[in-house]
Order: structure tokens, then sequence, then C-alpha cells
């Protein structure tokens, strides 16, 4: 059978599964406990999980993050309430989920210019091709994150099940195919906040990256990563999480990509890796795969300047978050990394 095919196959059981799920009228009653509906995401992670409101002392409910939750069916659907049978061209768009999804748009945007663009998306897929009803209107269980366990039901392998040969077996189910196959991770570093409360608008007071690959654990096995930097008030906040940039490549990574790499170089010699520098008025970033070493990877933190620019933050210590999902490597993981491939 084409693969194909069986995709088709497979979200049209999704779909079917869906629908079951709703039986009896409560669809919408699902959706508002959906984090969609609720952004419950993004609260948890700000006022809960870390701590960055203890860094800025400004409640969630203050800031614009609300902006973007979904009140209303129209928002995705042509329909104020939607029902089976009805037309799904615009919840079937990619870019109805654009509108919203402003990190998977400008990752489309990034991987296009390095001719890198996700293998889905050069396909013609459409978001919803994987992500199904219960991805986007919920399973009617509260959820504090989308990387609480079962919150996001895609899987690669609802439609890769041929994945033969020693690449997929030499990491004994320990390696998530994100590891191997995205790209790169899709990273909002330095959100000045100080500008943006004055201004209110988030545009240049960020620095997007799209370079670098971070390795951390996570539901027991190594996944892509990213980071996010923010600076309040002279200080300085970092986070670490798990995260699947829509940078998928046919081709996954080597084994050198990531076994004795830079990096790995680095961190064996007890040197931390320049994440993100400042040289002559620009940020450089690092470029590879980088395993999330506690304490040994290295960021610089800027403040905005009155005509626009940035200036390095050269004193204090940064406030480290990992979610309370993801977590660096562990020792052996690192030891393992350190030594050259030999096949």
């Amino acid at each position: 059978m084409r693969k194909t095919a069986l995709c088709g196959i497979i979200v049209g059981a999704l779909v079917a599964g869906a629908f079951a799920l709703y039986a009896g009228g409560d669809i919408k009653e699902c959706f508002g406990k959906s984090l969609h509906a609720t952004g419950e995401g993004m609260r948890y992670w700000y006022e809960e999980a870390g701590g960055m409101m203890k860094l800025t002392g400004i409640p969630y409910k203050d800031l614009d993050c609300s902006n973007c939750h979904i009140k209303s069916c129209d928002k995705c659907h042509d329909q104020a309430e939607p029902k089976k049978g009805d037309d799904m061209s615009k919840a079937n768009n990619s870019d109805t989920c654009l509108v919203c999804h402003g990190r998977e748009k400008l990752t489309y945007k990034m991987c296009a210019a390095k001719d890198k663009l996700d293998v889905h998306k050069v396909a013609g897929k459409s978001c919803s091709e994987c992500h199904g009803l219960e991805d986007v209107h919920g399973d009617c269980e509260p959820k504090n994150s989308m990387r609480d366990k079962g919150a996001v039901k895609a899987k690669c392998a609802n439609c890769h099940e041929d994945l033969a040969g020693r690449p997929h077996t030499v990491h004994k189910g320990k390696l998530d195919c994100a590891a191997c196959h995205v790209e790169n991770t899709i990273a909002c570093m330095n959100c000045h906040m100080d500008t943006f409360l004055e201004t209110g608008s988030r545009k240049g007071n960020f620095v997007p990256m799209h370079d670098w690959l971070l390795l951390m654990n996570y539901e027991g096995k190594v996944t892509s990563a990213t980071a996010m930097t923010l600076v309040h008030k002279d200080k300085k906040f970092i986070c670490y999480a798990p995260y699947f940039t829509h940078a998928i490549q046919p081709k996954g990574k080597t084994c050198t990509d990531c076994h004795a790499n830079e990096a790995m170089k680095l961190i064996k010699a007890g040197k931390p890796v320049p994440m993100m520098k400042f040289v002559d008025g620009k940020v450089v970033n690092w470029q590879g795969v980088v395993p999330m070493v506690e304490g040994q990877l290295e960021w610089v933190y800027l403040n905005k300047t009155k005509d626009g620019g940035w200036t390095p933050i050269t004193e204090g210590e940064e406030t480290v978050q990992y979610v309370g999902y993801g977590t660096p490597l562990t020792e052996k993981q690192i030891k393992k990394m350190k030594m050259p491939f030999k096949k």
C-alpha cells in the first residue's frame, strides 16, 4: 500500500474516532477545556512552571497573550457552530493555523530561505493531515501544556511504520525521530520585556534563530529541544524545553553530526559552547547539534538601546527554567556523545 494512501486511511480513522468521541453534542464543552481555548499552556509556563513571572512581577492576565486564544468557532471554521458534514476547507487550510502559530510561519520562511523547507510542507500536506480533531479540540481532559503526556496525538509513526535499518535500531528506541530529522530548532531569543511593555510591540524586540538543534531527554527519549531567553530590568532568564520544529528533512543526521562534533569537543575540554555571541554589534549564533548540558551552554543577554540597537548585559546570574518536562542529558549519555564514532 502506498504511504500516501495509508496516511489518508489513518487521518480518516482519527477524524471518525474524534467525531465518535464528541457524539452527544458535547464538542463545544470539550473544546472549552482544550489548550486552544484556554491558552493554559502559556499561562502555566509563565506563572507556575519555572518562575518567569517572578522575574517580571507581571501577572499573565496583564499581558497580551490572550489575544490568540480562540473564543469562537468561526476563528477556524466558516460556521459559528460547525457540525459533522460541514465544509471544512477553512479548518483544513494550514494558513488558518499560521495566523496564530507564528513560530511555525517563521520556521517555514527561514527554512525556505535555506532551501530546507519541511518535507511535509513541500509535499503539500496540511496541518490537519497530522493533527486530528483531538489535537485541535482537545480530548475533554484539561492539560497544563501541549507537552503533557497525550496532549498531542500526532506522531511520526502514525504514518511512518517502515523504520527498518540500523539508523533506526542502533539507539535501541531511546532516540526520538525529531532528534535526527528536525533540521534546526526555531528559537526566540532575548525577548526584551522592557521595550515590549513600553511600546506594546514585539517587533524588533527579540532575535529569531534557526541554526542550531538542542537535544534533551523527554518521556524516556532524546528529542529536539529549544531555548528562549528573556531580559527584564537587567535580569536574565532562560527556558529550555522539548520542541518539535516543523523543519523535517527526509534524510536524517549522520552519526558525526552529533557524536564528537564541535560542541562535544568543547564540552569534553570543559569549555562552554558559545550558543549566542555579540560581535561588532551583531548577534552570532552557534550552528549545529548541541546536547543540553547543564552549565555549559553560554548565551549573551542584550538590552535595547535608544537608537534601536543592542548592548550586552555584562553582570548578573541567569535564572534557568526547564518547564518540568525536559531534562539535560545524563553523564552517561554525554560520555557516549564525546566518543568519536567508529563504524
